[in-house]
C-alpha cells in the first residue's frame, strides 16, 4: 500500500492539500486555535496548557499571544523559554523546529509550506510540499519577518523587523532585509 498524503507531506513529497484526512486535522486544529485566541491574556496558565496540546512537543514555559494562526500543530515542536507575540503564523506541514530561549515578534511568519514549480500541479494550490524549518537556541526575530520554507538559523541568530529568510545562516549573526543577509556578526 503506498503512503498516506500526510505520510507523503511530513516526508516532503509532493501530496494533496485537499486530503480528507489532513482537511480534518486543519479544521482540529483550527478548534483548538479559536480556543487558545478566546482566551488571550486574560488565562496565561491555561493558554499554555492549550499550547501544549496542541503543539507536538514544548518545553517549559511558553507563551503565545493571540491572534495565533497554524495548520495542524502537531508539527511545532518548542523548546523551553518560548515567546510568540502577536498575530504570529505557523504553517507547520513540515515540522517546526524551535530552540530554547527564543522570541518571535508581532506578525512573525514561519512557512514550512511551498507549492510546486509546474502551473498546473499548483491550480487551486492542490499541491504542496514540505520544507522544514529551524531555528537554534537564542533565536530573535523581530516584528513582521518572514521565514521560509527550508531554513535553518544557527544559536544566537537576530533577524530584523521585516527581514525575508529565504536561506540558511549559522550561528551568531543578525540578519535584515528582503532577501535578509548578514548585516553583523555577533560575539
Amino acid at each position: 500500500m503506498g503512503k498516506t498524503e500526510q505520510e507523503k507531506m511530513v516526508a516532503g513529497e509532493l501530496f494533496d492539500v485537499y486530503d480528507d484526512e489532513l482537511v480534518a486535522q486543519r479544521a482540529a486544529a483550527r478548534k483548538q486555535v479559536e480556543a487558545i485566541n478566546a482566551l488571550g491574556e486574560s488565562d496565561p496558565e491555561q493558554t499554555e496548557k492549550l499550547i501544549k496540546k496542541l503543539f507536538g512537543s514544548t518545553g517549559k514555559d511558553v507563551s503565545v499571544h493571540a491572534d495565533f494562526k497554524c495548520d495542524y500543530g502537531y508539527n511545532i515542536y518548542v523548546d523551553e523559554d518560548f515567546f510568540a507575540n502577536y498575530d504570529c503564523v505557523m504553517l507547520d506541514v513540515a515540522p517546526i523546529r524551535i530552540g530554547k530561549h527564543c522570541l518571535l515578534g508581532p506578525k512573525v511568519q514561519i512557512y514550512s509550506v511551498n507549492h510546486p514549480a509546474d502551473p498546473k500541479l499548483r491550480r487551486n494550490g492542490a499541491m504542496g510540499i514540505g520544507r522544514p524549518v529551524t531555528l537554534g537556541d537564542d533565536v530573535w526575530v523581530g516584528g513582521g519577518a518572514i521565514i521560509c520554507p527550508g531554513v535553518t538559523l544557527g544559536n544566537n541568530v537576530i533577524v530584523g523587523a521585516g527581514a525575508v529568510v529565504t536561506k540558511s545562516f549559522g550561528d551568531n549573526v543578525v540578519v535584515a532585509g528582503n532577501p535578509a543577509r548578514v548585516v553583523k556578526h555577533l560575539d
